[in-house]
């Protein structure tokens, strides 16, 4: 049987010649009914207080639970986006080393046909110059043969005299050009 404060209460005992002091037994049992009373009250609270917080702790598991998972989420993305992150530096530079040697191809390509622009013009200038020490050289002979025709037809004396102010310094004339 369960006792509870009420079956406490209402508890009857037989009547002796000798038994308890009947005042004494109804006080006691008085007391014990408030006692037992208050006891399942607080063990009813105590029960909803543990019902309670084990709700709570459930929650607290199932917010942990979805603090891990982030967790473990922000982890695995930060890793995925470093190895992407490495992944693309990684071709930048190979794009950047590959444009620095395409930059460094066309300069040297640039640079042949420079070097044999200037070899060009070189042989252009040393072609013209022997042309012009060629042009000047025959109109000198020219220029002499006729002096020496003039001065047969004259017959003047100062024939070497003239000869000498009509000698001409090609090298000279082609330095200054």
């Amino acid at each position: 049987m369960k006792f509870s404060p009420m079956n406490i209460k209402a508890q009857e005992f037989t009547k002796t010649m000798r038994g308890y002091d009947v005042e004494e037994v109804r006080a006691f049992l008085e007391r014990l009914s408030n006692e037992m009373g208050n006891i399942l009250q607080e063990n009813d609270s105590v029960k909803k207080e543990l019902i309670e917080l084990r709700d709570e702790i459930t929650e607290y598991k199932k917010i942990e639970k979805n603090l891990q998972d982030t967790l473990l989420k922000a982890q695995e993305t930060s890793s995925k986006s470093l190895e992407t992150t490495k992944k693309q530096t990684g071709v930048m530079i190979k794009e950047a080393e590959l444009k620095a040697s395409q930059i460094i191809e066309n300069a040297k390509g640039n640079a042949i046909e420079i070097k044999n622009a200037v070899n060009h013009l070189r042989e252009e200038r040393d072609l013209i110059i022997s042309k012009l020490k060629a042009i000047v050289n025959s109109q000198s002979n020219l220029l002499e043969v006729k002096v020496e025709q003039a001065g047969k037809e004259s017959e003047n004396p100062s024939k070497s005299d003239s000869q000498k102010d009509f000698d001409v310094d090609v090298d000279g004339i082609v330095d200054k050009l």
